[in-house]
């Protein structure tokens, strides 16, 4: 689409050495078995504390898709993206760990943020995973309704405890809190918790917010079903839209465990659901708004059009747009360009924490049809723009 494909405007704040490292990058990560081999090799070295690899990872991955190791360091990639209208949403990255420090350290971690956020409109919102403030096992015990034994009940009532002091301090900071989402096993758990604090803290407008992974199947009746409650109980509701991260994992899951695999059965079937999702949004502003964090040019040319449809201006508080930092930058500076209300997740954490995240995206992005493909023509087509000039 033409309306995306201004690479002057999408790369403004990157040097051209900057662009050829993510084009060499973006080359190697198209390849699932060299993105697989590297994966392996990288989290070996990483394990076995290999002296050179941080110093690796930190030129590379985490350059291309984090802020920096601390919120404070990455506030020089939130100043400069917000003199493009571009928000910034910090994202403390650490995965793959379940001891109760490392939960507490993340839950300290969020409200940091929150007293950073509060009335700082570079950063419009801020967010926590499930599985940083709880075992992704507990939450499985909890959805299953299995009786937690009297040491799981305690765990439990720490993780229910995180949620309750989180989304209360937000609310007295008049900070937008975003949940993120997680595997279908453990996500009615969430959701549960998070209706919760919905019902508690959005009375007068939505601060707290939850992710809706489009990709799934019965995620349009569950969204019926979540504004029938929010009427009832006369509360707001904030929803960050997303397609989905965890596909592989489900459908094997769902195949070993025998059954029904929860998600869409295609790509069309997903986009289409996402589409569904925006089409629901905005016929129900007075009581929902949304964040869209998409990377597909088509759903967000949609989102643009109904907004117009509906007379909202182009920064109405009823929706954002989103994209990952380091990702379909033609997307997020044509957004900002035209005063759109847009953010970049940011990543930050120390660099070898943040490993088991940055291994993700990369498989992530060998794994979406086309977008590795996109990022690398786009990248080609600036360095090309700026060779011609010299």
């Amino acid at each position: 689409m033409s309306l995306f494909n201004d690479t002057k405007l999408a790369f403004a704040d990157k040097s051209t050495q900057q662009l050829e490292k993510a084009k060499w990058m973006f080359t190697m990560i198209q390849y699932p078995a060299v993105t697989n081999a590297g994966i392996k090799a990288l989290n070996f070295t990483v394990q076995n504390n290999f002296p050179f690899v941080e110093n690796l990872v930190r030129n590379t991955l985490f350059e291309q898709f984090c802020g920096g190791v601390t919120r404070e360091q990455s506030m020089q990639v939130v100043k400069k993206m917000f003199k493009h209208h571009i928000g910034s949403i910090f994202d403390y990255a650490i995965e793959g760990k379940e001891d109760e420090a490392t939960f507490d350290h993340t839950f300290q971690e969020t409200k940091e943020n929150i007293k950073f956020a509060e009335g700082n409109p570079a950063i419009p919102f801020v967010v926590f995973k499930p599985t940083g403030f709880g075992r992704l096992d507990l939450y499985a015990q909890v959805q299953s309704g299995n009786e937690l034994t009297s040491s799981e009940k305690a765990e439990w009532e720490k993780v229910v405890g995180r949620y309750e002091e989180t989304c209360r301090f937000a609310y007295e900071k008049n900070v937008i809190l975003m949940v993120d989402a997680e595997e279908t096993w453990i996500q009615t758990a969430v959701d549960n918790l998070v209706n919760r604090m919905m019902a508690k803290y959005n009375q007068e407008k939505p601060i707290v917010w939850n992710t809706i992974q489009m990709y799934r199947t019965g995620r349009i009746e569950y969204l019926k079903e979540d504004l029938e409650r929010a009427r009832e109980n006369h509360y707001f509701l904030g929803y960050k839209f997303v397609r989905g991260a965890y596909m592989e994992k489900e459908r094997l899951r769902a195949q070993e465990m025998r059954y029904p695999d929860p998600i869409q059965p295609s790509k069309q079937a997903a986009d289409d659901n996402y589409n569904a999702a925006i089409g629901f949004v905005m016929e129900h502003l007075d009581r929902i708004s949304a964040f869209f964090g998409t990377h597909n040019e088509r759903s967000t040319k949609l989102i643009m059009d109904k907004m117009r449809e509906k007379g909202l201006e182009n920064d109405s508080r009823k929706i954002y747009f989103g994209q990952l930092y380091g990702m379909s930058d033609n997307i997020t500076y044509t957004l900002g360009e035209q005063k759109y209300n847009t953010c970049k997740y940011l990543p930050y954490g120390p660099v070898k924490d943040v490993v088991p995240y940055l291994t993700r995206r990369a498989q992530e992005n060998t794994s979406v049809a086309g977008q590795t493909g996109r990022e690398l023509a786009l990248l080609k087509k600036e360095i090309e723009r700026r060779r011609n000039l010299r």
